[in-house]
Order: C-alpha cells, then structure tokens, then sequence
C-alpha cells in the first residue's frame, strides 16, 4: 500500500514497460519513427495508448474524436481497437505531420475507419454540430494546442453521449501547473481547465498520472 502514488524513475519505468507492454508492431514503427523527429515529444506514451486501448473496449465505442493528431500514434491505437465499422474523427491543421499518420493508417489496414479533417479543429467541431452529431460520438481525446482546451472541451462534451468519456492529455503539463512562478499561456490555460473540470458537474472525474497526466471525464445522463 502507499498513501500517494510513487515516482517512476527510469528502471521502474522500464520495469512497467517490460511487464505490462502489449504493443502491436505498427504502432512500435511509428513510436521510433517519431522519436527522431524534431517535436517527437509530443507524442504520447506507449503505456498510455495501451491504456487508451483499454478504455475504447471499456466503453464498447465505435464512433470517437481527436483533437490534434501529430504524427498519428494515439489515432492508430484507437483505430486498431475499435470494430470494423468503428470510426475516428481525426482534427488537426499539419498536411506535414498527419502525412506521417495517414502512412501508418495504410500499413494497419485501418485508413479506412480514420476520417481526418485538416482545418482548426473548432470549425471542425462546430460542423459537427451543426450537422447534428450531438451526443453520437463515445469517446473523444483532447491534446492539441492548451490555449483552446476550454473550447475543445465544451464542443466535445455536447458531442459525446451521457456515458461517454473525454480524455484530455497534459494535464500535468511537466508539473509546470504546479510552480506559481511559471506564468504562460499554455500553463495557465491547463490550470484553468483543471480547475473548471474539478467543480463541473456534469461529469465524472478522475485525473491520472500516466504519460504527462492524463484526465478522464465521463459524462453523466
């Protein structure tokens, strides 16, 4: 037992990853990929897709959201667990970067569940609307850029089902939220939404500290 969750330092970390990984071929491919790429620490975790996975079979989704896609790692572990006519909506603004994405989507043969919108991803979300998609998506995953995490959140939180859950990414923000002295755009904006998100009612709380911090919010009937 432990009153508070533990640091992991690198030989636990690996330690995890050794006894815990499940991760497919394709999305290893991708994982090493981005690793050499110039922003490749925007890419999530591989025991956080691998709880993303779990989720998404939790929640028996078909239909979920992404709101900034980079290189396409977190898309893909979704696509590959969702059944054959599950689909993802992809929102991002990079040709450059999904491009990586799109080829990874051909190689696991799941191009065809990803529908990838390349436009700010709050006009996306507005037609959604508009086209009325209200309450027909499952599950949405939020990690895109922080200053619009308030907007993100809101649209996605009318998009989803009572009973479907948003995941939003970064929350821990390399613990910058917690240190008054770092005063950016960026930082404040996640302490705002952390701090909208633990009085909001309408949803079902939990932050986790996997990856950069992970938070889940389930929305209530």
């Amino acid at each position: 037992m432990s009153k508070q969750t533990i640091g992991l330092d690198s030989q636990l970390y690996n330690y995890l990853l050794s006894v815990s990984l499940r991760e497919p071929e394709v999305l290893q491919k991708l994982r090493y990929e981005t690793a050499n790429h110039p922003r490749g620490n925007m890419q999530i975790s591989p025991e956080q897709g691998q709880f993303m996975r779990l989720l998404i079979q939790l929640l028996g989704a078909k239909k979920t959201l992404e709101v900034g896609v980079f290189t396409g790692y977190s898309s893909l572990s979704v696509a590959l667990t969702l059944p054959a006519d599950g689909k993802v909506v992809a929102c991002d603004v990079s040709e450059e970067y999904t491009a990586i994405a799109g080829k990874y989507w051909h190689l696991a043969g799941v191009a065809d569940k990803i529908d990838l919108r390349i436009a700010p991803a709050i006009e996306t979300l507005d037609h959604l609307l508009a086209t009325g998609q209200a309450g027909t998506f499952d599950f949405a995953f939020i990690d895109a850029d922080k200053e619009n995490y308030d907007g993100y959140y809101e649209r996605c939180l009318q998009l989803i089902r009572p009973g479907g859950l948003i995941a939003i990414d970064n929350v821990l923000w390399s613990g910058d939220v917690a240190n008054p002295q770092i005063q950016d755009e960026s930082t404040q904006a996640i302490r705002g939404i952390n701090q909208k998100l633990r009085d909001d009612e309408r949803v079902n709380l939990s932050l986790i500290p996997i990856g950069d911090g992970l938070t889940l919010a389930l929305k209530r009937g």
